[in-house]
């Protein structure tokens, strides 16, 4: 059975699940900046692709996945400086996803996997602690962790990549028409956002990135971008099936 969209199912729809098979993929990102050449969104964009990309392997494994609408309002106080960004108190986002959860338990959808492509370390932390204290099973694959992100791009592991070579791949085969033509042009920004959160900076600019962006951009591929997005769908859907009931 294909995915499906929470929002498109009626409630008699849903009140016909078979609960024990049912696992609800809730995608988290950020309004905020990422250079001159990507949109507000990214992190919607890439939170959802990957979503969709486990939802397919779940699909494929017997079991029926709903995909929720995404949260695009969460903290992001590393990029506040910046035109259009919009951030949240990271209490405000735990209190949310812990409410989903409640929400979806209350009628008998016991298990919500988070499809995470935002970093900022506000972020992770209110998703660890909203997965931490929740009566519902919230799986939580963080990407941040060692372990995962050895799975992901050299990019991605050496924390030069905000707006870089990884995320702009993924926009480039998810939502092409949103990469702007100066994606080609910018310079690389080799600063590792992990190095600088360790060393105490806190904001974008302070970390060496005064157009919101970090890593190679010009070398984006569509292709490095689907093959990203399928080892997140598999990542998501491993963490799933370790919880389900066999």
């Amino acid at each position: 059975m294909p995915a499906r969209a929470l929002s498109d199912l009626s409630w008699t729809d849903v009140a016909a699940l078979d609960r024990g098979r049912v696992v609800a993929l809730l995608p988290l990102g950020a309004l905020e900046a990422h250079g001159p050449h990507l949109p507000l969104g990214t992190d919607v964009i890439i939170a959802e692709a990957m979503a969709r990309a486990g939802a397919e392997r779940l699909a494929a494994r017997g079991l029926d996945p709903l995909l929720l609408p995404p949260l695009s309002y969460t903290p992001a106080p590393f990029a506040a400086e910046f035109p259009g960004t919009v951030s949240l108190d990271p209490e405000a986002l735990s209190g949310t996803v812990r409410g989903i959860a409640s929400s979806l338990v209350r009628h008998g959808i016991r298990v919500l996997a988070l499809a995470n492509a935002h970093f900022d370390p506000a972020q992770v932390r209110a998703l660890r602690e909203a997965a931490g204290t929740s009566e519902a099973t919230i799986v939580f694959p963080d990407l941040t962790r060692r372990a995962l992100a050895e799975r992901l791009t050299p990019e991605f592991r050496s924390g030069a990549c905000h707006a870089g070579r990884y995320e702009t791949s993924i926009v480039m085969a998810a939502r092409p028409d949103l990469v702007r033509a100066s994606a080609r042009s910018l310079p690389a920004n080799p600063r590792s956002l992990t190095a600088a959160i360790g060393s105490g900076q806190a904001t974008f600019t302070a970390a060496g990135g005064p157009d919101a962006y970090f890593g190679a951009p010009a070398e984006a591929t569509p292709a490095e971008g689907r093959e990203t997005i399928a080892v997140l769908g598999t990542i998501l859907a491993e963490a799933v099936l370790e919880v389900m009931p066999r």
